[in-house]
């Protein structure tokens, strides 16, 4: 499993992932998670950050989709301006929708990537689907049992990733 839920690519913030390095990377189609990955849960709407940065990604050719876990409500609202493909409920790490999310955005396996900020989730679920996975730290992190344990068992992970690819954020 611990290769399983390696990530491929590490970043800061969502942001720090430009249309270059995916167009370096051949990437024309993200399947991306919402909560913590580029909005803490208790934004309900995308701010101007993050807009401009899907915008730069559209002037680039590259699309963007939702693939959540959460609630219909919840990723409908985040959605509503953006109107982006976007899948609620998906059972990550299972790869059901994200399948269905890289058909409709036209990617594949080559040419998509996931994005994330679990490990236990959504690089799990991209590299079950088999596309590189880009993971951020979590933006503001649950404190309940659940989600502290699902942390700890990916501290490890993430501690490997970053001492093998000199990362000393």
């Amino acid at each position: 499993m611990k290769g399983f839920i390696m990530p491929d690519y590490m970043f800061r913030t969502f942001d720090e992932i430009t249309p270059e390095f995916l167009r370096g990377l051949g990437v024309n189609a993200i399947l991306a998670d919402i909560d913590n990955t580029l909005a803490p849960y208790e934004q309900p709407e995308p701010d101007d950050r993050i807009r401009n940065w899907i915008a730069s990604l559209a002037e680039a050719g590259i699309s963007i989709a939702f693939v959540s876990n959460n609630d219909q409500a919840r990723v409908e609202l985040f959605n509503r301006t953006l109107g982006v493909p976007a899948y609620w409920k998906s059972g990550k790490p299972f790869k059901k929708n994200l399948i269905k999310a890289m058909n409709e955005l036209g990617g594949t396996l080559d040419t998509t990537v996931m994005l994330g900020d679990q490990l236990l989730t959504d690089a799990w679920a991209g590299h079950n689907l088999g596309v590189r996975c880009l993971i951020v730290p979590p933006i503001r992190d649950k404190k309940n049992a659940f989600f502290r344990f699902k942390r700890w068992l990916e501290k490890p992970t993430v501690k490997k990733f970053k001492k093998r690819n000199g990362i000393e954020w």
